[in-house]
């Protein structure tokens, strides 16, 4: 099966049953369903009873034009020179004339008043399905603290997040060998916490990027030791989805001591290298790999775009899974537990990190039609979405590119990535910001059934 299409198991995402499916309606989630159907119907009513009224014109202009801006965003990412930026022009000046012509119309508010309507059966829907769902915690661990804790700390990691929290100082003072990642050169922090678990450390820690975590819990997963996270990166992807304090990093610390507790979670690997995120392959592995991209991002993504989203520049991969395959996509992302999917962008949170599937999200988009289908909530056409124990990368190139954790590498084809379930224990502590119920995908059919009763 080809071109982004997914076998019935996988069709829109996901393997398994429907959260809510069979779950009874309390009378909250019936007014809250009829609160949402009824806000898009008061919605679709004003808009087309206006309109027949004084512009139906204006509302068919209305719905060319956000397609047409949807179709010149992607010529202007796979354009150059005038084309570019005339596709820029109209992805600005579109919606402009469009509010000039509804206020002409004396219609705006109307559009105004459809908007707030339809935020408002949004807000409505997902309360309603959200009570569908039973929260999903990963059990916690209750164990002793350490005693020979061994940390590795990136001084530069975060804009300076060690030093402002006085990160080091602080964990000695619990009892931890820290050390610092210093001077020049690139340090092997792999052969720093072998060293440490030789020496006899019983728990071994980072603070500093997603990618210098993966590379140590690859060692604490492979000795059975306990792993620290502590959020003195700049993005901490890993602390977040773990339900760790992102803005003070020294709380992290507190799972040092008796109020600790330890989650089990899985890990990914590609090629043998661990990763605790994601491993992307496609146009943004591509775009990183340029030895001009450090200097100039912005401009070395729209110079190599064109050819990467038209096929004409960059591997052509295949995506393997769980008898799906997905021939040629311009991205395929490969995460440790899938990310929530309520958004066009597709990336989200993890709300569990211990499910022992990867989550697969591959694009294909060929074409500006194509991309105003993805407006329209296509997926089949061009996202596939899959939850699987191994993926299967390979390409018409003996080496491909890989963003690992946000390192950029280059693998052998094809490259494999696993899973590896409950491999790592992570030490947290017990009192923590947590992970956030991820916010469900508007499901139509189940607010009706919701709101009226009968079959779904």
């Amino acid at each position: 099966m080809t071109s982004g299409a997914a076998s019935p198991a996988h069709r829109g995402g996901m393997t398994g049953a429907r959260p809510g499916a069979d779950a009874p309606r309390s009378r909250g989630q019936v007014w809250l369903a009829r609160g949402a159907l009824a806000s898009v119907a008061l919605a679709a009513l004003s808009l087309v009873a206006f309109a027949i009224k004084d512009a139906l014109w204006l509302l068919v202009t209305a719905a060319l034009g956000v397609m047409l801006v949807v179709a010149s965003a992607w010529w202007f990412l796979t354009r150059r020179g005038l084309q570019r930026w005339v596709a820029l022009g109209l992805v600005v000046l579109v919606p402009v004339v469009l509010a000039v012509l509804f206020v002409r119309g004396h219609l705006l508010w109307v559009a105004l008043l459809a908007l707030g309507l339809l935020l408002v059966a949004g807000a409505c829907g997902r309360e309603a399905l959200a009570r569908d769902r039973v929260p999903a915690t990963m059990p916690e661990h209750v164990v002793p603290p350490p005693l020979r804790a061994f940390i590795v700390m990136n001084p530069r990691s975060g804009g300076g997040k060690v030093e402002r929290f006085n990160l080091k100082a602080r964990a000695e003072e619990l009892g931890a060998t820290v050390v610092l990642l210093e001077g020049p050169g690139t340090v092997d922090v792999e052969a720093l916490a072998r060293d440490a678990v030789a020496a006899g450390a019983d728990l071994l820690g980072v603070a500093g990027g997603d990618g210098t975590q993966a590379l140590v819990a690859g060692v604490a997963a492979e000795h059975g030791l306990p792993f620290l996270v502590i959020s003195a990166g700049t993005r901490n992807h890993f602390a977040l989805d773990l339900g760790l304090d992102r803005e003070d990093p020294s709380t992290c610390l507190a799972a040092l001591t008796d109020d600790g507790v330890e989650l089990h979670v899985d890990l990914g690997e590609v090629a043998g290298r661990t990763f605790v995120n994601n491993a992307s392959f496609g146009a943004y592995a591509e775009v990183v790999q340029s030895p001009a991209y450090r200097d100039d991002k912005r401009g070395t993504t729209l110079e190599m775009l064109p050819d990467l989203l038209t096929g004409q520049g960059g591997a052509r991969l295949t995506a393997r899974t769980d008898g799906v395959s997905v021939e040629g996509p311009q991205a395929v992302l490969v995460s440790v537990n899938p990310y929530e999917m309520t958004d066009l962008a597709g990336m989200g949170r993890r709300a569990r990190l211990d499910t022992g599937r990867l989550g697969v999200v591959a694009v294909s988009v060929d074409n500006a039609r194509q991309a105003v289908g993805l407006l329209r909530l296509a997926h089949d056409r061009g996202v596939t979405r899959v939850e699987a124990p191994q993926v299967v990368v390979t390409a018409d190139t003996p080496e491909v590119p890989v963003g690992v954790d946000g390192e950029a590498l280059v693998l052998p084809t094809p490259v494999t990535c696993t899973i590896r379930p409950q491999a790592l224990r992570v030490r947290v502590p017990r009192s923590r910001p947590g992970v956030p119920p991820p916010a469900p995908a508007l499901n139509w059919v189940r607010l009706r059934h919701l709101a009226f009763g009968g079959h779904r």
